[in-house]
């Protein structure tokens, strides 16, 4: 089983960085792909970014050119987040897909002012 635990979201004005960060502990070394996800009330879960093992990224139209996925050697994934605007508000989630199926950590929120 693979568990996940994400840190860094909070609340910062429209214009500003974030970097969430995602450590995966348990059977990592079966890991194939990783992400994040975000969840604004009242809407779906949608993909923000997602990374393979060997290093290829997928990004939402929304978030390009301003969120940047990486996944370090200790397992952590990364969403350096810039030029964040309100829309960007949500409950961000890690996700991480190994032969078992897809896992997901508990989110952390992240809050745009205008």
């Amino acid at each position: 089983q693979v568990q996940l635990a994400e840190f860094g979201g909070g609340l910062v004005q429209a214009g500003g960085s974030l970097r969430l960060s995602c450590g995966a502990t348990g059977s990592i070394f079966r890991l194939d792909v990783m992400g994040w996800y975000r969840q604004a009330p009242g809407k779906q879960r949608d993909l923000v970014a997602t990374i393979t093992t060997g290093g290829s990224t997928t990004y939402a139209d929304s978030v390009k050119g301003r969120f940047t996925v990486s996944w370090d050697s200790a397992n952590t994934v990364y969403l350096q987040m810039n030029s964040l605007k309100p829309d960007d508000t949500a409950i961000y989630y890690c996700k991480a897909i190994d032969c078992d199926g897809d896992h997901w950590g508990q989110g952390t929120q992240v809050t745009v002012s205008s």
